[in-house]
């Protein structure tokens, strides 16, 4: 069928500018505004909203909603159900494993993406997958979830911002925006020289810290009081201070690492805070020459889990693969390795019944806690092409639901970087 071209009467536009925008189509004339999308006698304003996939909209708008993408298949392998959250051509990544993933309420999940043109942030329902760009700007994409209120903090400039998530994913899903300020509260002006690097809430949501360089060498960890935005030094030590986490259900205890990029001297520490204000500092599971530690995390409030790494061949002379550990008592648990260089990254469940493992080509292993022997193959293939650490596919830096029902990975599977859930056990 052929469409008959849009026909006018000129003369009527004498005085008239005509001005073409995609396919809207607007008369101006002073403040008269004629919004139409209509061709061959068809109007199609109420399809306005469908040009806006997730391969063609690049515009920055805060608040603005991207319709589900996501796509729902069995494992070629195990037949187990996966649920790709994203499927655009775009770099969308979890929020680090170290951080929480889900808002409070459990009704969405935030991440990462450049959907909008750079790095920012957007939350995904989890009842229909629509997306909401929660950051615009100069936010970035480092931003640490409330652990019991529906709030983001982050940085901008010199400015530790307070985002009222609650409100802003209300107003977004009735179609009823404000100005962004509207939702921000500056909770404290930071010194210039400081730069902020890693962030951690602390479980009473009463203090929030992050990391900084000092010099070459040295870094130093900082607290904010939220409520009067007061800003004081913790501690400062002679290496890089990378991955700041506080523990989710322990007040005044943050583990951070040694950053080295690679292999570190030793790699996980504790500082500790008491009712008095004292510090004290100490090294997690001590560390020999050919022990290459990475990827820490707390499970609960007295274990951390974390992955001895396996893949070079002086590495697997000595104990290799994931380990928890009680910070309490320095009880250690082996939860197993696997062939080709074995886990990388580690994840598990606050009843420490179950732990999850992957390895550099993309399988994800379900375990049972301190049971090496009862290992489930849960999803594969989600780094098609590696072998080893150092490609450019994504990395998991899987996480469980606080409800123990979900795992949530990045996978390059469809796309070069998507994030993906799926039940961690089966009905």
């Amino acid at each position: 069928m052929k469409i008959k071209p849009l026909t006018t009467n000129l003369s009527a536009l004498s005085m008239k500018k005509l001005m073409v925008t995609g396919s809207i189509i607007m008369g101006l004339s002073g403040a008269h505004f004629v919004h139409a999308q209509t061709v061959a006698g068809k109007d199609y304003s109420a399809r306005s909203e469908v040009d806006k996939t997730f391969d063609m909209v690049g515009a920055n708008a805060f608040g603005q909603r991207f319709p589900a993408e996501s796509f729902t298949f069995e494992d070629e392998v195990t037949g187990k159900k996966v649920i790709a959250l994203t499927t655009s051509r775009h770099q969308n990544s979890k929020i680090y494993q170290t951080h929480p993933q889900w808002t409070p309420d459990g009704k969405h999940i935030v991440f990462r993406s450049d959907r909008s043109g750079k790095g920012l942030t957007y939350a995904i329902s989890v009842d229909d997958h629509e997306i909401t760009q929660i950051a615009s700007g100069d936010d970035g994409s480092s931003f640490h979830l409330g652990w019991k209120k529906n709030h983001a903090y982050h940085f901008r400039n010199d400015s530790l911002i307070r985002l009222d998530l609650n409100a802003l994913l209300e107003d977004s899903d009735a179609g009823d925006v404000a100005n962004k300020s509207s939702y921000e509260k500056v909770i404290g002006i930071i010194d210039q020289h400081l730069h902020p690097n890693g962030m951690a809430l602390d479980h009473d949501e009463a203090s929030l810290y992050f990391s900084t360089r000092v010099m070459d060498g040295e870094s130093s960890i900082y607290q904010v009081d939220l409520a009067s935005g007061n800003i004081s030094e913790v501690l400062t030590v002679p290496f890089r201070i990378g991955h700041l986490q506080a523990n989710p259900y322990k007040t005044g205890e943050m583990m951070y690492c040694w950053e080295t990029g690679g292999d570190a001297p030793q790699r996980i520490w504790m500082a500790s805070i008491d009712s008095d204000g004292q510090v004290t500092n100490r090294p997690l599971y001590h560390e020999s020459d050919e022990t290459w530690v990475t990827h820490e995390v707390f499970l609960d409030q007295d274990h951390i889990g974390f992955n001895v790494m396996g893949h070079l061949d002086r590495l697997q002379k000595g104990d290799n693969g994931i380990y928890s550990l009680n910070i309490r008592t320095d009880k250690l648990t082996f939860h197993g390795q696997q062939n080709w260089g074995g886990y990388w990254h580690t994840a598990g469940t606050t009843d420490l019944k179950w732990i999850v493992g992957d390895t550099f080509n993309g399988d994800i292993y379900l375990i049972e806690y301190g049971q090496p022997n009862h290992t489930t193959l849960l999803t594969t293939g989600h780094r098609l092409t590696s072998k080893s650490p150092f490609s450019s596919e994504a990395h998991s830096h899987h996480s469980i639901s606080p409800d123990g029902k979900w795992l949530l990975f990045n996978s390059s599977l469809l796309t070069e970087s998507d994030i993906m859930i799926m039940p961690l056990i089966d009905d």
